[in-house]
């Protein structure tokens, strides 16, 4: 398999554009050798500016549920682009697609768009600030939630629960509202309540992504919603990557836990950039220019993205059941791979939900980001690559989560199946 083409891609790519890439995962840092350069999506593929294929595992990292190029999709763009790219006003499509989304969630009754996942996040906490009067928040160790600054955080030293910035350029007064858990241990929660009295909000992946595929337990979030409710403070689920992948209907409906803010983005945007948060209708009305709370955005709510959106989640209302033939298929793949990783001697962590499915390459279960850190990086850089080379696409990360479209075939499974049996037995054999 040659990949000059992307080797000099990536060569003039890096003398004009910072590390060669627009978002630093991109790069293959973690995994090794040079990121490809991609000139077509369709349907569960991927080509290459070699010419080469690959079964997409990726999906845009997530909003792809349908596939690349889906036609209903890609009609509804075309369409809206017919009468303009962007207005800077009103739209019927903003209101269409505020009112779908809306009848998946019993959390939210009203919401606003915004242009991408960060943009929602960030809006969504300075809401919470407004509506509780508090400064400080609670975020969990491998939770990412954007770039935002006071979001840019890793944990202090000694017994300290404040976070400092994990970023040049973020000023430590920025994060010295950011208090730090573990994700599924509630005692580290409860221990940021005893450091403050001013938690305006916890925010919290329910099915963490970033980290791999990490979901919270249940007594876990049901714990985290009695203490919010216990102090006065808002519970956001970030759910910009499991929302529409995870579940139809939301972390909500598979844990039983409501949020008082829910950020949304990827799917609801069907490959174009949108990103959205919504809560009850007491809260939104804090927002401007409704309330005292600014948030704007030029491109939000764009029609381009609107009508992508509305024909994504329209498309999925129309044939929710395909939600678990994508589940059977993810735990079919993981399932797979499992078995043949312990025919080479090798321990693998599984989990799936939804079309959602992530696997650790580690001898223990992994319930936060400290597990996670304890899995073989070098053992899945060899798997990726060498899946690559097999012709499979995966996250090239360990701390990222894989994506089933409905593209992606149950043929297509046995054989990615196959070849991970191949690829891990060349590993071992050496």
């Amino acid at each position: 398999m040659s990949i000059d083409a992307s080797l000099k891609a990536f060569e003039e790519a890096q003398s004009l554009i910072p590390g060669g890439v627009n978002s630093p995962v991109r790069a293959f840092k973690s995994v090794g050798g040079t990121p490809l350069f991609i000139v077509e999506g369709e349907g569960a593929y991927l080509t290459d500016v070699d010419g080469n294929k690959y079964i997409d595992f990726v999906q845009s990292w997530g909003p792809l549920l349908f596939g690349h190029r889906d036609e209903n999709i890609e009609k509804a763009v075309i369409e809206a682009v017919k009468h303009g790219l962007s207005f800077g006003a009103p739209t019927l499509a903003e209101t269409e697609l505020a009112k779908l989304v809306i009848s998946f969630f019993d959390s939210i009754d009203k919401i606003r768009f915004v242009s991408s996942g960060t943009e929602a996040v960030m809006s969504a906490i300075r809401l919470a600030r407004g509506f509780t009067g508090r400064d400080d928040i609670v975020k969990f160790t491998g939770c990412y939630h954007g770039h935002s600054d006071s979001l840019l955080v890793q944990a202090g030293s000694g017994a300290a629960t404040f976070g400092n910035p994990s970023s040049p350029g973020v000023p430590a007064d920025f994060t010295k509202h950011t208090l730090l858990a573990t994700y599924n241990n509630i005692e580290s929660v409860r221990k940021c309540f005893q450091d403050s009295k001013d938690i305006a909000c916890v925010i919290i992946e329910p099915i963490a992504g970033n980290m791999g595929l990490v979901p919270a337990d249940k007594e876990f979030l049901h714990e985290l919603r009695k203490l919010c409710d216990d102090n006065g403070s808002l519970l956001i689920f970030d759910e910009v990557m499991s929302g529409f992948r995870a579940s139809i209907n939301g972390a909500e409906s598979i844990t039983g836990v409501k949020p008082d803010i829910l950020t949304l983005g990827k799917v609801i945007g069907g490959g174009m950039p949108v990103g959205a948060f919504g809560a009850r209708a007491e809260i939104m009305s804090m927002l401007s220019p409704e309330g005292p709370v600014y948030q704007a955005g030029t491109l939000s709510g764009n029609p381009v993205a609107m009508a992508a959106g509305y024909a994504a989640l329209t498309k999925l209302k129309q044939n929710a059941r395909v939600m678990a033939v994508l589940e059977e298929r993810a735990k079919r793949l993981v399932e797979g791979m499992k078995d043949a990783a312990l025919a080479c001697g090798i321990t693998m962590q599984i989990d799936v939900r939804g079309s959602m499915f992530g696997f650790f390459f580690n001898e223990k279960p992994v319930k936060n980001f400290a597990d996670a850190c304890e899995s073989d990086a070098e053992l899945f850089a060899k798997f990726h690559s060498g899946m690559l080379k097999e012709g499979y696409y995966f996250a090239c990360s360990l701390y990222e989560t894989g994506f089933i479209s409905t593209a992606i075939t149950d043929e297509m499974i046995e054989n990615t199946i196959k070849a991970s049996a191949k690829v891990l037995k060349e590993i071992t054999n050496g």
